[in-house]
């Protein structure tokens, strides 16, 4: 039996009275990446300690930009109070309220950064638009759990900004919005996105609950969505329903920000999703192919990491650290239904999710860090490398469990079509796991013992040895069952697929791992070099900036020419490059010709995957 516990207004019996908490935060300087939060709240005489938001749900990882904290102030009845941060703990401030006192007031500047990297934590704010994460601009009592402590929250945005959230609103006037009371992990989980060029849609007119679409971007034509696109989010809703069966919010509300000067990611709300992206993401054809999973992957995290949550990752409060040891169903499982949602809803062409699922699938084929880390470590370290170096990452592994865990899912699915006759599939498993009824925003702890219990309920199989011949295991080869069990194989062929070649154009790079070993930015920055590659066999590193091959400048054209040239000679490639202030030579041995992955047809074996990505709102 699961414990079930409320985001909203939790009361029982033997809960002591709520923190209360009026929180100001003035935005008006957004445009400068500078915001003022002030805060009032109950005290008592004696020692007291604050506590900044140090572990951030959805970012698996201590990020809470404690360092942007500036200008702080405490002070009980006029008087100033003398703080002092942990000397261990650095998110704790300690202090004495005085006697008589009965309330405090603390104030602080935050220092939003100009940084594009990072999660929440890097670039959220430009000159036209600004995403408001609570969690950057509050401090709590320490001891409080998210659900104890109670926010009366008010934002003032720049004059004639407009703004959505799914955070409910108690009054409005010109460019104040004050909010209705809410628990901190209601409010922490209800960031804000503001702008000066701000367009909402509404994806369910009249339907219980509303969906919304809010829009904010650094220039009017960047708004310019087609309504074939919006059409296709509307889908998505759509799906959505059909696939759960239920949900588990008063509202949902995707906070979609166009801009190339923020930070680009996705972050889940139970509520609301975060989702940044390039300026003409939604309005310029490669941009919107290459990103349109975003936006179903975050919506699917409403019932796969907010309303059903790993036990490790569902702490009390933001100071507790989150074990990750079942990321592979978080993020994978979410992972692999927000892939098929895309094209379901019509956001992706067959086409474009076989080829992107061969692209990651293929990043797994040849990564050296399989033969001394299983999956389940990428998971269980996650917190460490979600900021690891973008360089030698083949031999460490990153943070795998998201495509990975695509495969694994895929295989599952396709297992239990098979082993039922095509009666029952994956569908059936996220109906019974992520389903439910209806309503408010609610929490359902699980592990992994409760998903295999529901998976057998679903179809009986040897589920624990399943997934711990994948997950705990050390296996060179990544899992991939799935794929041809769905009637597909995973191939490579001379040209560059179109869908790669539109992916490189977007990202601004050359991938060429599977022939001559390296990935490079369109500069000639090399990115990564493939353990026993021929690029790493001739003693190439990453960091270096490739100038020159065989005597002409580097472009991608030319690299790619000499690869082809390399297949039909015996001489080998010379490549220029520059490290540092040192010019170094490299002469490399490549006859392979070019290499892409691709997925072919397996003849005399049903297309399930065809049948997995069908709309489920016409089988209906």
């Amino acid at each position: 039996m699961h414990k079930t516990i409320s985001l909203l207004f939790l009361v029982s019996a033997g809960i002591s009275a709520q923190t209360m908490v009026n929180l100001a935060v003035d935005a008006s300087e957004a445009p400068r990446r500078l915001f003022h939060a002030r805060m009032t709240m109950d005290v008592k005489p004696g020692p007291m300690r604050l506590v900044y938001p140090k572990w951030i749900p959805g970012e698996h990882s201590p990020t809470g930009p404690v360092t942007d904290l500036a200008a702080l102030r405490i002070t009980a009845n006029g008087t100033a109070l003398r703080w002092r941060r942990d000397d261990v703990d650095m998110y704790a401030i300690g202090f004495e309220v005085p006697a008589g006192a009965s309330k405090i007031e603390v104030s602080f500047d935050f220092l939003s950064p100009p940084d594009s990297e990072g999660f929440s934590s890097g670039a959220s704010a430009t000159s036209e638009m600004a995403v408001v994460s609570w969690n950057q601009l509050l401090l709590y009592p320490e001891g409080d759990t998210a659900r104890g402590v109670q926010f009366t929250a008010s934002l003032k945005v720049p004059k004639g900004w407009k703004y959505g959230t799914a955070l409910p609103i108690a009054h409005e006037s010109g460019d104040m919005v004050e909010f209705q009371p809410a628990p901190l992990e209601t409010l922490v989980d209800s960031p804000v996105m503001a702008g000066r060029y701000f367009r909402t849609i509404e994806l369910t007119p009249g339907e219980h609950p509303a969906h919304y679409i809010h829009l904010a971007a650094d220039s009017a034509e960047a708004l310019e969505v087609k309504p074939e696109v919006i059409g296709h989010y509307r889908n998505l809703v759509a799906e959505t329903g059909a696939l759960y069966g239920a949900r588990h919010y008063r509202s949902y509300h995707f906070l979609v920000s166009l801009s190339d000067h923020v930070a680009h990611f996705g972050l889940e709300h139970h509520e609301s999703s975060d989702n940044r992206m390039a300026e003409d993401a939604l309005t310029e054809d490669g941009e919107r192919r290459i990103s349109a999973g975003l936006l179903p992957h975050e919506m699917t995290h409403s019932w796969n990491g907010k309303y059903r949550r790993p036990a490790g990752l569902a702490t009390k409060d933001y100071q507790q650290p989150m074990k990750g040891d079942l990321l592979w169903i978080y993020e994978g499982l979410t992972t692999y239904l927000g892939s098929i949602l895309t094209p379901r809803s019509g956001l992706q062409t067959p086409e474009d999710y076989r080829a992107e699922l061969a692209l990651d699938a293929a990043a797994l084929v040849d990564e050296p860090g399989r033969d001394w880390r299983p999956l389940e470590d990428t998971a269980v370290a996650a917190q460490l490398l979600y900021a690891a170096r973008r360089d030698y990452q083949n031999r460490r592994r990153s943070v795998d469990y998201y495509p990975e865990g695509e495969l694994i899912w895929l295989e599952a699915d396709v297992t239990i079509r098979k082993l039922s006759g095509g009666k029952r599939s994956l569908n059936d498993f996220c109906r019974r796991f992520l389903g439910g009824e209806s309503g408010k925003p609610e929490v359902k702890p699980y592990t992994l013992a409760d998903v295999i219990d529901v998976l057998q309920a679903v179809q009986p199989y040897d589920w624990k040895g399943f997934f711990t011949a994948r997950v705990d295991r050390i296996d060179k080869k990544p899992p991939l069952g799935g794929i041809a069990g769905a009637g597909w194989r995973l191939t490579w062929r001379e040209d560059v697929p179109e869908f790669q070649k539109v992916r490189e154009g977007v990202r601004k790079q050359v991938d060429v791992r599977y022939s001559l070993g390296l990935v490079l930015r369109e500069d000639g920055t090399i990115l990564d070099v493939i353990e026993g590659s021929p690029a790493d066999r001739a003693g190439m590193a990453p960091a270096g900036t490739l100038l020159a091959v065989n005597g002409r400048q580097f472009t991608g054209k030319s690299l790619r020419g000499a690869i082809r040239m390399g297949k039909e000679s015996s001489a080998r490639m010379k490549l220029i490059v520059k490290d540092g202030e040192i010019y170094k030579t490299f002469r490399v041995e490549c006859h392979s010709g070019e290499r892409y992955p691709v997925l072919e047809r397996e003849q005399g074996v049903p297309d399930l995957l065809s049948e997995i990505i069908r709309p489920l709102e016409k089988q209906r």
